[in-house]
This record gives C-alpha cells, structure tokens and sequence, in this order.
C-alpha cells in the first residue's frame, strides 16, 4: 500500500468500478427516482449535484456540505438535465473542488446568513421554473444545515495537513470536527487535517493506554502547511 493512496484499488480496478455508474454517465436507465440538490460550501460557493433519492441526505454529508436545499426530483435524465441547465443558465457548477471547501469552513458566516445566501440561489432557479424538464417535482425550500453536526463551530481550523500514513507511524490527538472525508485532530502541536481517503487499506486500532506514548523508532506522520486557494483578481475591464 502506497503512503500517499487515497483508495484501496489500483487504477484500472478503480475504472472498472466506474463501468456501470451514474455519476460516470454509464448507468443512463437507473429506474430510480432521483433528487436534484443544491449545497452550500462557504459564501458565493454553491453546486448543483443529483442523488438518489432514497439515500436522502447521505450524499450531502459525503460531500461535506455546510448546509443545503433539495431542489427536486424525478427519474434519472431528468434530474442530469436539470443539472445541465443551471450550469448553463446560472452558472451553478457541480463539482466543488476538496481545497476549496476547506477555504470555505474557515470562516463561515452564522445560520442565517448561509440560509438566505441558499434561499437567493434556489429562487433564481425556481425563478427558471419555465426552463426546467417538465418532469422534474419541485420541492419547497427546506435547508438542513450540517456545521453542528460536522463540529464545525466549536472547531478551529487545522492550520497543517497530514501528507502520508504509514507502518510504524502513530498519530494521538482529539477528533474536534468531521467534515466528509476530513477529520480534523487536535494534537499538542496544532489541529491537523487528516483526509482519511489516505487510511483505505491501513488496518488502524487505538493505542493501549498501558503503552508508552512514543515507542522507540515510532513516530508522526509527516505533514505540510494547508496551502489555500488564491483568489484570482477581478478584471479591470
């Protein structure tokens, strides 16, 4: 197992994976009903994204969403095309990149602001109502926010990341957040961000209590400073 894999398969076993799947467009007659959301990151930070529906809110906990709305629901090629169409009419994109949804969770404005920056969002899509596939349910506005359940506001952020596990390495510290993938410890040294992608194939257990907090030859994973998007300059002209 490699020290910096972030999944218990190799590439091509990883493609063949993704043959028959809706995410990679190669399940197109799925007979399931699917819901249509839109999350919130941070602000001005927001995707389109569709699940199934009867995984209700599991994708957006995956996906380390502050808080979101499900917008609708319908079959399959309903919910793509209803995704195609507020990236092409709003711009809404429906990937979030992992570097820029931690930015975000640094700083994130109280509940009230992060609802109605979601609720302006849903009204200018609603607002399209006339372009959407006929198809498509509507649901109402509802926002489930996800910051007390991830531990976010009691949480300072990791200010380091870890870049690597491996055998013979230890880590001890306090879990103080959860955020999809990313766990956020508290160590003597500093709150680290441990992406736990990287602990697929590692078999893990806790240390006795009765062992020596730092055995010979044992020692941290090695980390790095989290490095934060940089945000580009607005145009002049």
């Amino acid at each position: 197992m490699s020290e910096t894999a972030r999944r218990d398969q190799c590439e091509p076993c990883s493609a063949l994976d993704r043959s028959f799947s809706v995410a990679a467009d190669t399940r197109v007659d799925d007979p399931r009903p699917f819901a249509v959301y839109l999350a919130y990151f941070g602000p001005g930070l927001h995707k389109v994204g569709i699940t199934a529906a009867a995984r209700g809110t599991a994708r957006l906990l995956e996906q380390a969403a502050v808080c979101f709305t499900f917008l609708g629901e319908g079959p399959l090629m309903t919910a793509r095309r209803t995704e195609a169409v507020l990236g092409a009419a709003l711009g809404i994109r429906d990937r979030v990149q992992d570097a820029a949804k931690r930015a975000a969770r640094r700083a994130l404005p109280d509940a009230v602001r992060r609802s109605a920056e979601l609720r302006g969002v849903y009204d200018e899509v609603t607002a399209l109502r006339d372009r959407l596939p006929d198809s498509l349910r509507l649901r109402p506005f509802e926002v489930v926010d996800h910051t007390a359940l991830f531990g976010l506001p009691s949480s300072p952020p990791p200010t380091a990341e870890i870049t690597a596990l491996a055998g013979g390495r230890s880590l001890s510290g306090s879990v103080r957040a959860v955020a999809g993938h990313d766990l956020h410890i508290e160590t003597p040294g500093g709150v680290l961000l441990l992406d736990t992608r990287l602990t697929a194939g590692w078999p893990l257990r806790r240390r006795d209590p009765r062992e020596d907090s730092a055995p010979h030859g044992d020692s941290g994973p090695p980390t790095a400073p989290l490095r934060w998007p940089v945000k580009e300059a607005e145009p002049l002209f």
